[in-house]
C-alpha cells in the first residue's frame, strides 16, 4: 500500500487502538534471568500518556520519563523524553508535529521534515512502551507497513501463536515483530484482546505485572519462536553443497609467520581442508564434481575469534557475516546457552564455535543477574564444580564476588582443570587477584583501575567507567604499573582487553558518528543508526570531554605496553555483532601493534589459548574449514577484514551479502563467482 495513509484508514486505526499501552494505567516488570531489574509504567489521561522507564541492573541502566500527546489520528504529535541513559549520560529528546511539518531533536540528531500527514516517529531513547505502540499502530493500517520519521519504513511481521498457562487457564499469545527500526526487532506478545502482555528484547522481558506467573513458560515460548525463525534462516543461508568446494586464486594468510602465501587453491571436503595446491595446477584425476569459488586474487583468512562474547541466537548470523567463526562466551543464562550450543552443533541454526566460561557473581544490590549467584564462599566453590562437571573451559568472577573468596575459588578451579578470569572484585585489586590465582583479566579498565582508584571506591557502580577519565594523566612508567605488569609476566596472566567497548562508552558523543562506527553505521537500520549517536557518560565541561579522549589514548598506550611486555592479548568485544571485533582489531593496530600480529592474535593465538589449535586457527590440511575470503590484504590495511565476501564454517558456506540482506543491513561486499565443475581442469 501507499505509506501515506488515507483518512479512512487512520480513523479505523484510532478505533482499533485497544492495546494495553492505551489503557488508563499499565505496568510491566522488567525481568532478566527471572529477577526484576526495573519497570515500565504507563499512565493515560485522555490523549496524554506518561511513561516511566527505570532499569537498575549491574549498577547501570536507563532511567527516564516520556510525555506523549496523541493527535486525532492516534499518532503522537508530541513526544518528550527526559532522564539518563545506560551509564548515566543525559537524555533529552523531543518530537513535535504541526500541520504539514515534523520536528525532532535527540542525542543523535535534530531536524525537520515536511509531511502532509502524521507519521510514526522512531524514538531514539525509548522504552518497551514504544514497541507496543508501533505494533498496535501497524496492526491498524492496511498492509501493516508505514513510512516513519526521521526516515525509512517499518513493517509488521506476525508469527505463529504460542500457548502458556496463566492462573491455571490456557492463554494464547501472538508474537509480532517491528522490522526495519533496529538490528534486533525483538517480540511483542499480544493476547486475544490485543493487550501487550510482554515485550521480549535482547534477554530482557517486560511482562505485565498481573502476569508474572507466566514468566518461565513465556521465556520458553519466546525461545521456541526465535529458534524457529533462526532455523528457517539457517536453511536459507547455509549452503551445503554435498560436493567438495575449491576456493581458487587466493593467497592464504599464515598466522604462524604473519605472511601471505603464494596464489593457491584450497580444497574442502566435508568439514575439513583436504588439500592446498598452487593455483593453476590441475586437480587430481577423477576428483569428480566440485564447486569452484573464484577468489580473484584475494586473501583467504582463518576464521576470526571473538574472545569476549555473550552469545544469543541472533548473534550467530552477525558473527558469521563478519568472518567470526569462533567465540568465547563470557557469561550467560546457563540453560539458554546449553540449548543454543545444541542447536548450533546440530546445524539447526547458524553460529560460531563457542567456548564457555562459567559466570559466578556474588550477592549484592549491584549483582548481575547471570550465570550462578553465590551467597557464600561454599556456594562459589560449588559453582566451580558445577561448571567443571559440564565441561566449561574456565570460570569468570564478577564485581560482587568477595575478594576474600578468590584464592579458594581459583584453587578449586585449577584443581578441576579450569582457568580463572573476570572483573576485579569490588574493593580488591588486580595485583591481589593475580596473586590469588587469576589467569586472565577481563576488560582493560579493570586492570587500569588498579592504578587509578582510591581505597574504598566501589566498582560495582558506573564508577568502573567514569573513573577511567583519571587515566588522562596516568604515568605508565610509574612503579605501581611496572609492578602489576611484572606480576602478569611472572604468572602468565593474559589480557582480555575489550578496548572497543571502552571506546564506545568513553568516546561516543550525541549527534556524532564516532570513528569506531564510521565504516558500517550507514548500512544499518535507521533506529540503530540513531541509537549509536549518543553520549554515555556525563560531560560537564569541554575539559572533561578532553580528559576522556586523553584517557582513551592512554588505554591504547597501555595496550602497546602490554604487547611490548609479552602479555598475551585476547581480542574480544563484550558484544555480539561482529562489527565490534573488526574495530577491536583495528584499535590494536592504532595502538602500534603490527596488523599481521593482530590477525594472528585473532586466529591461531586465540585457538592456542582455547586449546583448539589442532583443529582451528590456521589454514592447514586436516584442520576444520573455518575460512574467510577477503578481496584485499589485511596485513597492509586491517580494514580489509570489514568486507568479507564469503565465510566457511565446516561444511557450510555463507555469503555475507545474503545474510546482511536478510537482517536489514546494506551489504558491504559482493559474493564471489561460484560454478560447478566436473572432472579435472
Amino acid at each position: 500500500m501507499q505509506s501515506r495513509l488515507t483518512m479512512q484508514l487512520l480513523a479505523m486505526g484510532l478505533a482499533l487502538f485497544s492495546a494495553v499501552s492505551m489503557a488508563q494505567s499499565t505496568r510491566w516488570d522488567l525481568l532478566q534471568n527471572g529477577e526484576v531489574v526495573g519497570h515500565v509504567a504507563a499512565e493515560r489521561q485522555g490523549s496524554h500518556i506518561e511513561v516511566e522507564y527505570h532499569v537498575d541492573q549491574n549498577g547501570r541502566g536507563p532511567k527516564h520519563r516520556e510525555q506523549i500527546v496523541l493527535g486525532a489520528q492516534g499518532l503522537p504529535v508530541s513526544w518528550r523524553i527526559e532522564g539518563t541513559s545506560l551509564m548515566g549520560g543525559p537524555v533529552s529528546e523531543s518530537f513535535e508535529y504541526s500541520p504539514g511539518l515534523a520536528r525532532w531533536q535527540s542525542q543523535a540528531d535534530s531536524g525537520e521534515r515536511p509531511v502532509p500527514a502524521p507519521l510514526p516517529y522512531i524514538v531514539n531513547d525509548g522504552s518497551p512502551w514504544g514497541s507496543v505502540f508501533y505494533v498496535d499502530y501497524l496492526l491498524s493500517v492496511e498492509g501493516h507497513r508505514s513510512d516513519v520519521l526521521p526516515e525509512g519504513s517499518i513493517q509488521l511481521r506476525q508469527l505463529d501463536p504460542v500457548q502458556v498457562e496463566h492462573l491455571g487457564k490456557p492463554l494464547t499469545l501472538t508474537p509480532y515483530q517491528v522490522v526495519g527500526a533496529q538490528l534486533d526487532p525483538g517480540y511483542v506478545f499480544l493476547d486475544a484482546e490485543r493487550r501487550a502482555v510482554a515485550v521480549v528484547d535482547d534477554g530482557t522481558i517486560a511482562l505485565l505485572d498481573s502476569h508474572r506467573d507466566i514468566h518461565h513458560s513465556l521465556k520458553e515460548a519466546a525461545d521456541r519462536v526465535a529458534a524457529a525463525q533462526l532455523a528457517s534462516l539457517q536453511q536459507q543461508l547455509a549452503h551445503r553443497y554435498g560436493i567438495p568446494v575449491e576456493i581458487e586464486n587466493v593467497r592464504p594468510f599464515d598466522p604462524a609467520s604473519g605472511r601471505l602465501g603464494a596464489p593457491s587453491t584450497v580444497r574442502i571436503e566435508g568439514q575439513r581442508i583436504a588439500a592446498i595446491r598452487p593455483f593453476g595446477t590441475a586437480s587430481a584425476p577423477g576428483v569428480g564434481e566440485r564447486l569452484v569459488v573464484d577468489g580473484e586474487g584475494g586473501v583467504l583468512m582463518p576464521g576470526l575469534h571473538d574472545m569476549h562474547s555473550h552469545s544469543t541466537g541472533r548473534s550467530g548470523l552477525y558473527y558469521l557475516a563478519a568472518g567470526v567463526t569462533a567465540t568465547r562466551d563470557m557469561g550467560n543464562d546457563n540453560a539458554q546457552l546449553a540449548a543454543l550450543l545444541a542447536q548450533i552443533d546440530a546445524g539447526e541454526i547458524a553460529g560460531p564455535r563457542i567456548t564457555r566460561a562459567g559466570f559466578i557473581e556474588g550477592d549484592s544490590p549491584y549483582a548481575a543477574q547471570n550465570g550462578i549467584l553465590a551467597k557464600s564462599e561454599d556456594e562459589a566453590l560449588a559453582a566451580v564444580d558445577w561448571y567443571a562437571d559440564r565441561g566449561f573451559f574456565q570460570v569468570k568472577l564478577y564485581n560482587s564476588i568477595d575478594p576474600d573468596w578468590v584464592k579458594a575459588v581459583a584453587t578449586r578451579a585449577h584443581a578441576r582443570g579450569l582457568r580463572v578470569t573476570g572483573h576485579i572484585p569490588a574493593f580488591g585489586s588486580p595485583d591481589r587477584s593475580i596473586r590469588d590465582g587469576y589467569n586472565e583479566i577481563a576488560h582493560i579498565n579493570q586492570l587500569m583501575l588498579g592504578w587509578l582508584l582510591d581505597e574504598g571506591e566501589d566498582t560495582r557502580t558506573p564508577l568502573r567507567l567514569t573513573a577511567m577519565q583519571r587515566a588522562a594523566n596516568l604515568d605508565l612508567n610509574a612503579e605501581p604499573v611496572r609492578e602489576t605488569i611484572k606480576l602478569m609476566q611472572e604468572n602468565g596472566v593474559a589480557m582480555d582487553a575489550t578496548a572497543v567497548i571502552l571506546e564506545r562508552l568513553m568516546m561516543s558523543r550525541a549527534g556524532t558518528v564516532i570513528e569506531a562506527d564510521r565504516d558500517f553505521l550507514s548500512h544499518m537500520p535507521i533506529g540503530y543508526q540513531r541509537y549509536r549517536q549518543r553520549t554515555y557518560v556525563t560531560l560537564e565541561s569541554p575539559e572533561q570531554e578532553a580528559r576522556y579522549a586523553q584517557a582513551f589514548q592512554r588505554i591504547l598506550d597501555c595496550l602497546n605496553l602490554l604487547y611490548q611486555s609479552g602479555i598475551t592479548l585476547l581480542p574480544g568485544t563484550d558484544d555480539t555483532t561482529g562489527f565490534t571485533l573488526q574495530r577491536e582489531l583495528e584499535l590494536y593496530t592504532l595502538a602500534g601493534i603490527p596488523a599481521a600480529k593482530v590477525l594472528s592474535m585473532a586466529t591461531l593465538d586465540a585457538a592456542r589459548h582455547l586449546g583448539t589449535d589442532a583443529q582451528t586457527g590456521s589454514i592447514e590440511v586436516g584442520k576444520l574449514a573455518d575460512l574467510v575470503l577477503l578481496a584485499e590484504d589485511p596485513t597492509r590495511d586491517i580494514k580489509a577484514i570489514k568486507r568479507p565476501r564469503l565465510v566457511v564454517k565446516g561444511d557450510s558456506v555463507y555469503l555475507p551479502e545474503e545474510i546482511y540482506a536478510e537482517l536489514g543491513v546494506t551489504p558491504f561486499a559482493a559474493a564471489p563467482e561460484m560454478v560447478r565443475r566436473g572432472g579435472a581442469h
